[in-house]
């Protein structure tokens, strides 16, 4: 029986990077498809957060996601991560939070950790599941939450070099007083990797890399 991975993402623009990490990391084999819902993010952002609204979408999608075959679902999301745990009592799969390896990644390198987000419904939930994880093993950890002010208007409307500039500022404050990094959205890594490695003073964590070498070990369990 083939091992399928189901990708749940609310932003179209993943497809192509999941595709290139599924295929460098993942086990020699497995099928992929992808679930591209942009109105899940769309009506985060528009209702300011999550709602019953969008745990039923997100658990409509991981359903149909089992039915089709898919042996693990990939959530790649961090707005809709908080669906996760209400969702998985609904299947008989795996459903992996994008941002568990990340953050667990970061309070073992460091007590005070930097969350950089451009959106707002991504930094609350980044910001508690911090905390969460932290507390559950019973680690005292200083969370400096900020948001990049005009960076995610800016990437709506195509200005890069805006968004860019902005969350490329945010990096370099953060890393003055703080042990590690973590960057609340995929879409981050890109400008992270524009600062030199020589001027990155703490570590800067992504998600996607790490969420899909975890993705590995888990499919390799199966």
């Amino acid at each position: 029986m083939p091992l399928i991975v189901a990708y749940l993402h609310t932003v179209s623009s993943l497809v192509g990077l999941f595709n290139e990490l599924s295929k460098e990391l993942l086990p020699s084999g497995t099928e992929v498809f992808h679930i591209a819902d942009e109105m899940l993010l769309k009506t985060v952002m528009a209702q300011g957060g999550l709602s019953p609204f969008i745990y039923q979408r997100v658990a409509d999608n991981v359903v149909a996601a089992e039915r089709a075959g898919a042996t693990v679902v990939q959530c790649t999301c961090s707005s809709i991560s908080p669906c996760v745990e209400a969702v998985r009592p609904l299947v008989a799969i795996p459903v992996l939070k994008i941002d568990d390896p990340m953050v667990e990644k970061a309070i073992s390198m460091g007590k005070n950790i930097g969350v950089a987000a451009t959106a707002p419904t991504t930094l609350k939930p980044t910001t508690e599941l911090v905390q969460a994880k932290a507390a559950a093993r019973n680690i005292q950890v200083r969370v400096d939450s900020v948001l990049c002010e005009g960076a995610f208007a800016a990437l709506s409307s195509g200005d890069m070099a805006t968004h860019d500039r902005l969350v490329t500022q945010t990096l370099r404050q953060l890393m003055d007083r703080n042990d590690v990094i973590i960057l609340a959205q995929a879409s981050m890594a890109r400008v992270a990797n524009t600062i030199p490695s020589e001027e990155q003073k703490v570590p800067i964590l992504s998600s996607p890399r790490l969420a899909i070498e975890a993705l590995a070990m888990v499919l390799a369990n199966l």
